[in-house]
């Protein structure tokens, strides 16, 4: 994953960044690399454009039509990005919860009551964690993620417990 930091499972960009090829005809300069965050989520959107499908937004209500990136056009609508995992996983990881808005990433490891905050576009591999120079940032990005976490009721575990 270098120079991304963390792996599978983790909430870092080498847990959550991921690659994707396309290959067809509705990519206008083959090739070409689109540096433009999409998600999981935006494929179902894109897919029924793709087809020539009428879309359906009460069922794909987190994703977006990302065609327009494949037709050339180099940007989406703003959008901020939340990815919440309250688990803990085999490779030390804790739970915690991320949200990406522009270039900011906000990580919050509830476990170990920590929030790290990355300039992602001077810093990809989340070397430097610029919370306590950008305190302003910092709490206007937690104070979306906790409501996000709150309007979707989100799980978010105050202690391990081990199983008998």
């Amino acid at each position: 994953n270098a120079p991304l930091r963390g792996g599978k499972g983790w909430l870092y960009e080498g847990g959550i960044r991921v690659p994707l090829i396309i290959r067809g005809p509705v990519v206008s300069r083959p090739g070409a690399v689109i540096d433009h965050p999409i998600i999981s989520t935006d494929f179902y959107p894109t897919l029924l454009s793709l087809a020539g499908l009428p879309l359906k937004p009460s069922q794909h209500v987190d994703g977006v039509n990302f065609r327009p990136l494949l037709a050339g056009k180099q940007t989406l609508p703003p959008r901020i990005f939340y990815w919440h995992y309250p688990h803990y996983h085999g490779s030390t990881w804790a739970p915690g919860s991320a949200l990406r808005e522009d270039n900011w990433k906000l990580v919050v490891q509830d476990h170990y009551k920590t929030v790290e905050l990355y300039d992602l576009a001077a810093d990809p591999g989340e070397t430097t964690d610029l919370s306590r120079q950008e305190t302003a940032t910092q709490d206007r990005l937690l104070k979306k993620l906790r409501a996000w976490q709150k309007e979707t009721n989100a799980y978010i575990p105050t202690e391990r417990k081990s199983t008998p």
